[in-house]
């Protein structure tokens, strides 16, 4: 097979090209699209940096060229381990970081979005042109052009799946990891919970658990009803939890960790009077603007759920805890990437403080609401076995009848748990965990 290098990346870089009569070529034209997600993918590659705070920190305003600039990056980030390991033999030595970024933006475009070759080789080229990695454009001219010609031979025989999943998360996933990349190339369609089931808006499909689906792509703030607040975007998994709380009917109930409010927005409809606490400043402002968009009156108190205390013992908790987020892989690949093994760890022991001061918030007999959306067992199963342990809990399982909707996320022992490849027939779902105990 042959191999492409830049010959001169060994020793110092070319000087810039000159057109004839000794002029500078013009300026590249600027692509605010690829510039985007040049700055997404490097960020998580060079700097473990989640894709969201990049897009937060972008100059980027036009919401076409987020929105693009999102998808490409979502889509390097999905294949970026099968992508990697095909451009291996095309490599005679390994290009910086940032060169390979790009390269790997270029494959996707070629394999995964089937954007046009030229299109796709001349915007990696303009790209490391205008980031000041001209020195490489050649070798990434000719690593693309032969991508483009023989990309599906290339792939053969590769485990794709395998590939694109660190193998620390494929280990902690063990007989599951197949089925939870079912869903993971997949772009997740848009879900909404509806206040009222006669406002739901066209083109929606409602789903057995009574979230309204939309196919990806579809923009929230242009379906009918956004503005006077009829419904709020909710994966599927993630509102299943506080169905699964019961009748909240009058009862006091605090919310932990509430921000952005789709969960809190739940408890509200349902009846609950609601405390909802979080922390941060600039978090508990977006709960604040989301629940006034959807008219909905909360006590929000911005303070460490940690410490925070109830002047009066409370009937139920819902505890959306802090954890590594990997059951959100299909909004969210960087996750995978960023997200390191000790990482589990730490969250695992915030998650049992929390459990403890949940405790503490509840009257003898009160429910606690436990749900992280990861997908790894020391932040599920092992932090409610570890609750029990220490004492002062009893499981109440999920029942057949609560979970008919979505019994296949019905486990053994009565948790609820999903994940990416369930659903694949609908569009998939969030991975999510939740556990339901009772105070004794």
């Amino acid at each position: 097979m042959s191999t492409f290098s830049s010959s001169r990346s060994a020793s110092r870089p070319p000087r810039p090209s000159r057109r004839k009569g000794g002029r500078t070529p013009a300026p590249r034209a600027a692509d605010p699209v690829r510039d985007l997600a040049f700055d997404i993918v490097c960020g998580v590659v060079e700097h473990r940096r989640m894709l969201e705070t990049t897009l937060e920190r972008s100059t980027v305003k036009e919401s076409r060229d987020r929105a693009a600039g999102h998808r490409l990056a979502a889509a390097t980030l999905r294949h970026m381990g099968s992508m990697s390991e095909l451009l291996g033999p095309l490599l005679r030595r390994e290009p910086p970081a940032s060169v390979r970024c790009a390269l790997l933006m270029g494959v996707a475009q070629l394999l995964h979005l089937e954007t046009p070759p030229h299109a796709a080789v001349g915007t990696i080229v303009d790209l490391l042109h205008r980031r000041g990695l001209a020195p490489f454009a050649g070798l990434a001219n000719a690593v693309l052009r032969k991508v483009s010609r023989e990309g599906e031979t290339l792939r053969e025989g590769l485990d794709e799946a395998r590939l694109d999943v660190p193998p620390w998360l494929w280990a902690a996933w063990g007989r599951r990891a197949r089925a939870i990349t079912r869903g993971f190339y997949r772009e997740a369609p848009l879900d909404i919970t509806v206040r009222s089931s006669d406002r739901i808006p066209e083109g929606g499909d409602v789903l057995p658990t009574g979230t309204v689906r939309f196919p990806s792509g579809t923009r929230m703030v242009e379906l009918p009803g956004f503005e006077d607040g009829a419904f709020w975007a909710q994966d599927a998994a993630a509102a299943m939890p506080v169905r699964l709380m019961g009748d909240l009917h009058g009862k006091q109930v605090v919310d932990v960790c509430a921000a952005p409010g789709g969960k809190t927005a739940q408890l509200v409809c349902a009846g609950a009077q609601v405390t909802a606490i979080e922390r941060e400043k600039k978090r508990a402002q977006r709960l604040q603007e989301n629940l006034k968009r959807l008219s909905l009156s909360v006590d929000i108190v911005v303070q460490d759920g940690l410490e925070w205390q109830p002047k009066q013992p409370v009937d139920a908790v819902l505890l959306d805890a802090p954890c590594s987020a990997t059951g959100t892989l299909r909004r969210h690949p960087d996750v995978l990437w960023v997200k390191r093994p000790r990482d589990v760890k730490a969250l695992a022991e915030g998650q049992d403080a929390f459990i403890k001061a949940a405790h503490k918030m509840l009257k003898p007999g009160g429910t606690l609401l436990y749900a992280v959306c990861s997908l790894q067992d020391e932040e599920g199963p092992q932090r409610i076995a570890a609750a029990l342990e220490q004492g002062g809990w009893t499981l109440s399982p999920f029942t057949e009848e609560e979970l008919s909707a979505l019994p296949q996320a019905r486990t053994e022992e009565g948790y609820y748990r999903t994940h990416p490849g369930m659903w694949s027939e609908r569009g998939g779902l969030d991975g999510f965990f939740a556990a339901r105990l009772i105070k004794q």
